[in-house]
């Protein structure tokens, strides 16, 4: 019996030393932080989805990447919006001199769609901070309790 008791307290000292997933996933974390930091977002991105996928159970570390997704995002939601934009004004400059009827509807075509692009990518970046704001708000609220 004492034998028993002995490799019981042997095998959960051993389980009791291995690192948790929140170290395991540190590493990682870092790697994330230093692609958000030189602005790669897509791979900051692909990147937190691996961490979630390896780590299903460090806490910390997505919640961190939580809030470096919602960042990565929305640079990138950003960025669309301002290539958008840039396309959309070329586009409504050229219209007005397109004699051809056929090229010209289709300019208008591709105006609209454009428009919408915008429009939806405009939501996306409200939405994202609409989402920051919250996450703020709850992580202050936890943090006074």
């Amino acid at each position: 019996m004492k034998i028993y008791t002995w490799l019981i307290l042997c095998a959960l000292t051993i389980v009791s030393c291995a690192p948790s997933e929140d170290e395991q996933a540190a590493h990682l974390l870092a790697q994330i932080k230093a692609l958000y930091e030189r602005g790669e977002y897509m791979q900051t991105l692909d990147s937190i989805t691996a961490l979630r996928m390896q780590f299903p159970k460090a806490i910390k570390s997505r919640r961190e990447s939580l809030r470096l997704w919602q960042q990565a995002s929305l640079k990138l939601a950003q960025h669309d919006i301002a290539q958008t934009d840039s396309a959309l004004q070329a586009i409504l400059r050229e219209i007005p001199g397109e004699d051809n009827l056929y090229k010209a509807n289709m300019m208008r075509v591709e105006r609209d769609s454009l428009k919408a692009r915008y429009e939806a990518m405009c939501g996306v970046v409200r939405m994202i901070r609409m989402r920051q704001k919250q996450d703020t708000k709850e992580y202050q609220h936890a943090a006074n309790q």
